[in-house]
């Protein structure tokens, strides 16, 4: 056990570090966010008057649930770029050579990626409260969606990681990216799902993601939510793409 957590915590602190010394990793996982939350909450705050529209704590923090979400999701994916990354250098094939305990090796990746996804939530939360947000939620309610998200980025990290442990190679970005981008925004993003019509709101319907917003926003607001039905859902799917991450990490080692 010991071994597992002196691969995972140097795993951790190689990620980290080669974010915060490279602009290039930083700036995009910091201002994306931004200029989502920016630019849904405030272009289209006017969406928050249409008949229909009852969200009690304003159009902002009803953007600002989605804007996290996607940012904690996102930026789990990124993390499935550095894995690759790290495979085409040779960097990954060596630290599987040395590594004692290779399943820690993955819990790295994970936490690097929840470091990240903390420090972007904080700044979310730091300006949309210099935007005037209003939350109706009480602390509990805030930890619980902070830990929702933190759940969405778990998801998202395992995904991108089992990705990234198969094909071992930065031209599966793609891969990686869209069937997130997709699940994301085949959810009510800009309306309740009961505005939503046609076959959007059909797939939205059926979306899991669409429960994890809906929790969310019931959580940011104060609303009656039903926690056993969100959470249900978010583990389930983290429990599934950690076995997908697993899977993909064996791969990886017999590939060599």
């Amino acid at each position: 056990m010991r071994r597992f957590f002196d691969v995972a915590g140097g795993v951790a602190y190689r990620g980290l570090k080669k974010i915060v010394t490279n602009p290039q990793l930083l700036l995009p996982s910091l201002i994306f966010p931004l200029f989502f939350f920016v630019a849904f909450a405030g272009g289209l705050s006017s969406v928050g008057n249409v008949p229909g529209f009852d969200f009690p704590s304003g159009y902002t923090a009803f953007q600002f649930v989605f804007v996290l979400l996607q940012a904690s999701a996102f930026g789990g994916v990124f993390t499935g770029f550095g894995i690759a990354s790290d495979y085409e250098s040779g960097f990954a094939r060596r630290m599987m050579l040395a590594a004692p305990n290779r399943l820690g090796i993955l819990a790295g990746y994970a936490i690097a990626a929840l470091v990240r996804a903390v420090t972007v939530g904080v700044l979310l939360f730091i300006v949309a409260a210099a935007t005037g947000m209003q939350i109706g939620g009480d602390g509990v309610d805030v930890f619980g969606l902070i830990v929702l998200a933190l759940i969405v980025n778990l998801t998202a990290s395992m995904w991108a990681a089992g990705v990234a442990m198969r094909l071992r190679t930065i031209q599966a970005g793609p891969v990686m990216q869209m069937p997130v981008f997709i699940i994301l925004f085949l959810a009510p993003v800009y309306v309740p799902l009961a505005l939503l019509e046609g076959w959007i709101h059909g797939v939205a319907r059926f979306n899991p993601f669409t429960t994890l917003i809906e929790g969310g926003r019931d959580l940011i607001s104060g609303q009656p939510v039903d926690l056993l039905l969100v959470y249900g859902i978010a583990i389930v799917m983290a429990l599934a793409f950690t076995a997908w991450g697993i899977t993909g990490l064996r791969k990886a080692e017999t590939a060599g």
